[in-house]
């Protein structure tokens, strides 16, 4: 009998030491589902590929939340099924989901002339907030709203400025003043600059550092391969003067490709194919070595610049934002520029990238395709790589007899203090070859039926010497790319010169309202009262004038999908 029981006292002598070891595991056994079934309400749905799951509004609390701790991080679409979990059950309980990381920043406000007569603001010729925007509304999903920087989404497109008549004085001004399409109390005030223009075989040779971030994030093909597809198309215009090397990081640094002469393109292209992704990423030491190996080949009275091209997920190595910042200042003083270009989704550092830039004084543009590429490295190829002004400030002091009311669309990251204006020390904005820079106000002139804040009671405007035919007095001051002294230029806007219908404004002042219009929009359209994606598409279309490259085409495609989308968000929020 004894005998004949030993081996069911063996089984459960086994199954309770089972039983004894899964309890000490982090965790639980899996219990078997059910038997009674779900109601299939209450099943969650797997998201959708490349659409975000969550409703707007849980998307917006989300950014209050982590606006709390200094950036803004936002969940992105799912780009690539390869690369991302299929469904949010599947993910390891201490993974980051939401790492897009954006600077937050607030509306500028309206303010009185009485009060406030004076605004100044660095100048600002990045676009990557446009292109990142349109990534956002591509992939089925309205931008985060600290996404969306106005003024790089007007600066995105050429304007027909006219050029400056000699390079004794890098870029034209030009101003004009119509009412403003979304208020018809109010009147827009364009200031656009326009830079001369250099043919890209008359440039001056150049000296460029591709630094290339080859950690594991870069791996999905909208980061590296379509980087490296990318800087073939830019490696195709290099000329034998200039010279390229290449720098990679990840978890360490090094030199994947020497200074090479340009014309040796079949070298550079070798290198660049055999890069491939993989381990964590090391920014700071990589950045150093970019500008150790610019300095060795470095080309007196040439162009030198780094072009780091990241997903910005810095997340080795010297990890604070001031300390890169500072580096990254130091660096510029010899003469070497920095630009960047931004890849990827999900982990996307879009704060670090427009700020790196700024401090190595380059421009900031994102690549969302292949299209984009082009249009950065190939079409703008002189305004990327050469600057003709640097420290380029803009100051407006508004007539109070003319004026009561402005407020600045966009700069919001950008504003100076009227005391930087005559400061040199202070750092600004550069303007490379070629580019265009727009900067709108809206304006309530004194008297009419525009302003949005009472007057003081016991209070009264300042006397303006009898100018009444002026408007305001804007002042530009810019270095030359090889002095420390600034320039100052000064003129008068006059009050003949407003026009009482917008249709009488030139094509390029109506479209870059209505991309101004369509920025507010996004962000929530706190000025714009009831002017819709309708009336924004309606204006685009009837100012599209010139579009080779079909970018203002493209534009009025976006306004259609942000409609949508917008629509889509509404209902989910109503339950519908």
């Amino acid at each position: 009998m004894t005998h004949r029981l030993m081996p069911a006292r063996t089984a459960l002598v086994v199954l309770t030491l089972t039983l004894i070891y899964a309890c000490t595991l982090d965790k639980p056994i899996r219990q078997p589902p059910p038997t009674e079934e779900k109601p299939a309400a209450e099943v969650p749905a797997p998201p959708q590929r490349g659409v975000n799951p969550l409703p707007r509004h849980a998307l917006e609390s989300h950014k209050e939340r982590a606006a709390a701790m200094g950036t803004v991080a936002m969940p992105s679409a799912d780009v690539n099924s390869r690369y991302a979990p299929p469904h949010p059950d599947f993910r390891h309980p201490r993974e980051a989901v939401n790492r897009e990381v954006y600077g937050h920043h607030d509306d500028n406000p309206v303010k009185l002339v009485a009060e406030a007569p004076v605004s100044t603001f660095s100048v600002d010729v990045d676009t990557g907030a446009y292109a990142n925007v349109r990534r956002f509304l591509n992939h089925g999903q309205l931008p985060v709203r600290d996404a969306v920087r106005v003024e790089e989404m007007i600066n995105y497109f050429s304007y027909d400025y006219a050029l400056p008549s000699d390079k004794s004085r890098p870029f034209s001004v030009t101003t004009e003043i119509a009412p403003t399409p979304w208020n018809h109390d109010t009147y827009l005030l364009r200031i656009g600059l326009k830079g001369y223009d250099v043919a890209p075989d008359k440039l001056p040779p150049a000296n460029l550092v591709f630094l290339i971030d080859v950690s594991g994030s870069m791996m999905p093909p909208e980061r590296l391969p379509l980087l490296k597809s990318g800087l073939r198309l830019l490696v195709q215009k290099l000329r034998a003067q200039d010279r390229v090397a290449i720098v990679v990081y990840a978890g360490a640094s090094g030199v994947v490709l020497p200074s090479t002469p340009g014309d040796r393109k079949a070298d550079i292209l070798a290198a660049l194919d055999g890069l491939t992704a993989g381990g964590s990423t090391n920014g700071a030491s990589g950045i150093r070595l970019a500008y150790t190996v610019a300095a060795q080949a470095y080309i007196k009275g040439g162009i030198n610049r780094v072009l780091l091209a990241t997903d910005g997920d810095f997340n080795v190595g010297m990890m604070s934002f001031e300390a890169l910042k500072n580096l990254i200042e130091e660096k510029r003083k010899t003469g070497i520029s920095l630009t960047t270009l931004g890849f990827g989704v999900d982990n996307y550092n879009e704060r670090l990238m427009e700020q790196l830039a700024d401090a190595g004084n380059g421009h900031y543009a994102y690549i969302d395709t292949l299209k984009e590429a082009q249009k950065v490295l190939v079409h703008e190829m002189s305004s990327t790589l050469q600057t003709i002004a640097k420290d380029v400030k803009i100051q407006i002091e508004f007539n109070p007899t003319a004026v009561a009311e402005y407020r600045l669309i966009g700069y919001e990251n950008r504003a100076l203090q009227r005391q930087d204006f005559n400061n040199d020390k202070v750092d600004a904005g550069d303007i490379g070859a070629g580019h265009t820079v727009t900067a709108l106000y809206e304006i309530a002139l004194a008297g009419g039926n525009g302003r949005r804040v009472d007057p003081l009671r016991y209070g009264a405007d300042k006397a303006s010497d009898g100018k009444k035919d002026e408007i305001a007095w804007l002042r530009l001051r810019y270095k030359l790319p090889d002095s420390e002294r600034s320039i100052l230029l000064e003129q008068a806007l006059k009050t003949a010169d407003i026009k009482r219908d917008v249709d009488q404004a030139s094509v390029d002042f109506r479209f870059a309202s209505a991309v101004a219009a369509f920025g507010q929009l996004l962000r929530g359209g706190k000025y714009t009262s009831k002017f819709g994606y309708d009336d924004v598409l309606k204006l685009a279309q009837d100012a599209r004038g010139k579009d080779p490259f079909g970018h203002r085409g493209e534009f009025s495609s976006l306004v259609s999908l942000a409609h949508s989308l917008d629509g889509a968000d509404r209902h989910a929020q109503a339950g519908e």
